[in-house]
């Protein structure tokens, strides 16, 4: 059995999964189609199925990080993924494109994992504590009013108005350093976060040498950070050392001196006062 999930909450996979029905040659094996959002227990789902079942999983990088946290290390199925959310920043990674759906199974191993209030989860792209979180957060609300949310607009009127920089204590593998007026702290496992933006340029998913990147985005007064922001969808911020510095390690912990939202692949975590991920 093919296994068609969507998430009808994510983007256009609602779509994606229709097209995908009529473009992607699925009509020479039994199908089923299920939002993901209906299933009580991702799970119960996955460990019930038999080893010839497929699964073929429509929507963002949300979507993805559910099915990446439900499946063991050992999953037999075959996992593919078609990019249909907002932001799509695990497809933009690997190269995979909208022409059909990519076996993904080999980049759902070996996750690194982010503590969060006592509770561990796997993430594929990265954990973002900041302005970012803050974006998350104010994103949800708009959507729970059926608002589309602009998260470029959400951030330059956070970076004017609402967001107020953190004082943070940063901890790569055992060495501690603090910063004043912490703007961005994410961890990543990838290049690409929020839309396209590379936080970690250097970053690499398939390296050998397994580890994640912290960038610390501080010091900088709300003018100058305006100016050095749109830099990070080419990854040249980098260049800015006085107010840029990036870190990579086996086990990072973020702690601001004061709650903060949270997102771990797009989706939100209401008041964090620290995080660790740990590969």
């Amino acid at each position: 059995m093919r296994y068609l999930l969507y998430n009808s909450l994510s983007g256009k996979s609602h779509l994606s999964y229709q097209n995908a029905v009529l473009h992607f040659n699925f009509t020479d094996a039994p199908k089923k189609m299920i939002d993901i959002t209906k299933i009580e227990s991702i799970g119960d789902f996955i460990r019930g199925l038999d080893e010839s079942d497929e699964l073929y999983v429509f929507g963002g990088d949300g979507t993805l990080n559910i099915i990446a946290n439900a499946m063991s290390e050992d999953m037999q199925n075959k996992v593919y993924y078609y990019p249909s959310g907002t932001g799509n920043d695990f497809a933009r990674d690997i190269g995979a494109g909208s022409e059909k759906p990519v076996l993904v199974n080999d980049y759902l191993r070996d996750l690194p994992t982010v503590t969060v209030k006592g509770k561990n989860s796997k993430f594929i792209n990265g954990v973002g504590f900041g302005i970012d979180g803050y974006c998350c957060a104010q994103g949800d609300i708009m959507k729970s009013k059926n608002n589309q949310p602009n998260y470029a607009a959400i951030a330059i009127e956070g970076l004017l108005f609402h967001y107020k920089p953190v004082n943070a204590k940063v901890t790569v593998d055992g060495v501690t350093k603090e910063f004043k007026n912490v703007w961005l702290a994410p961890t990543m496992y990838g290049r690409y976060y929020g839309g396209g933006m590379m936080p970690t340029p250097e970053q690499d998913r398939s390296s050998d040498e397994k580890s994640v990147s912290i960038m610390i985005f501080h010091g900088a007064g709300k003018l100058k950070t305006l100016m050095i922001f749109p830099s990070l969808f080419k990854g040249e911020h980098v260049k800015h050392t006085n107010h840029v510095a990036v870190m990579k390690g086996k086990s990072i912990t973020v702690e601001f001196d004061r709650p903060t939202p949270l997102q771990i692949d797009g989706e939100t975590v209401l008041d964090v006062n620290s995080y660790t991920a740990t590969v």
